[in-house]
């Protein structure tokens, strides 16, 4: 019931995460780095699924509850927003490449 509100009310915020995690996608899809390690990504992915589930059995309730859930939202929206950016970046690229 709250998401409804929370996404009419943060909107422009909304569409600024998407905006951002789009323009960290398309300049950083070429890795120089070794990035993180297995376990450091599968500390992040636990942390993450205990947030989600803490979001959606309503754990943390009032103002903390509330940024909890617009935290999230705005991951989210910049994940698309990276994932979409990189996708269109690789795109772009590998049609501008002459066939080998």
């Amino acid at each position: 019931m709250m998401m409804p509100y929370l996404v009419s009310f943060h909107i422009g915020w909304l569409i600024g995460s998407a905006l951002l995690g789009f323009c960290m996608g398309w300049i950083s899809v070429v890795q120089r780095g070794n990035g993180t390690s297995k376990v450091t990504a599968r500390c992040l992915a636990v942390l993450v699924a205990a947030l989600v589930a803490a979001s959606f059995a309503h754990v943390i309730p009032g103002r903390f509850g509330y940024w909890l859930d617009l935290g999230l939202v705005l991951f989210a929206c910049y994940l698309v927003g990276c994932t979409i950016g990189a996708w269109l970046r690789y795109w772009v690229v590998s049609r501008s490449q002459p066939a080998a």
